[in-house]
């Protein structure tokens, strides 16, 4: 029985529905931690956010204002490209619909690149970027996250492969065009759906 076999067959004992799983992944109740570069040294009193691009309010916080708008939890199964899964994992912070209401949305915008420290950039589709379960998250199972992990802020799209959900993020721009990220430059895929095992191109 191979590792992958093995851990479904734990799973499938512990009363787990098999279908929450993606082909090629296992599940974990680790959280490893995995990052192009070193880790950033975040200072709090110049940190800032920014929405951009084709919105009808451009948007501006400081940590204090951001962490000031209304809050939301999530709970969702998080699967990274390098194939373990997460499942359950729990999330607070600011809703990524409640900020695309603050800034005014315009008609034309059909994509969103996310900004994130030392230049990082990854892109969605607008239709999956503003799902109601997407946040920016500066909490994870109660307590603040890590700076592994993304403190002070990272953006979370259980949906789709986790190098989506950008740690130390900044900030978006929406576009009227889709526009590779740091890794869809690099070889992965531009959408990313775990159950289709989109990981890099040609898949």
């Amino acid at each position: 029985m191979s590792f992958f076999e093995r851990n479904r067959a734990e799973l499938e004992a512990e009363g787990i529905d098999l279908a929450r799983v993606p082909p090629g992944q296992y599940v974990t109740e680790r959280f490893p931690v995995l990052h192009a570069g070193t880790v950033p040294e975040i200072e709090e009193a110049t940190w800032g956010f920014t929405i951009g691009g084709l919105v009808a309010n451009p948007q501006t916080f400081d940590l204090a204002s951001f962490r000031s708008l209304p809050t939301v939890e999530t709970v969702a199964d998080i699967h990274c490209v390098t194939k373990w899964s997460k499942l359950d994992t729990r999330w607070e912070g600011v809703s990524v619909a409640g900020l695309l209401a603050l800034a005014g949305q315009r008609p034309d915008a059909t994509h969103v690149v996310i900004r994130a420290e030392h230049g990082f950039t990854a892109n969605l589709p607008i239709d999956d970027f503003a799902r109601s379960e997407n946040l920016f998250a500066w909490r994870y199972d109660g307590e603040d996250l890590e700076v592994d992990h993304g403190w002070p802020l990272r953006l979370v799209v259980p949906h789709l492969y986790f190098w989506k959900s950008v740690k130390w993020v900044r900030g978006f721009d929406l576009l009227d065009h889709d526009e590779p990220g740091f890794w869809e430059r690099n070889g992965y895929h531009m959408y990313g759906d775990p159950f289709r095992e989109q990981r890099y191109w040609g898949d």
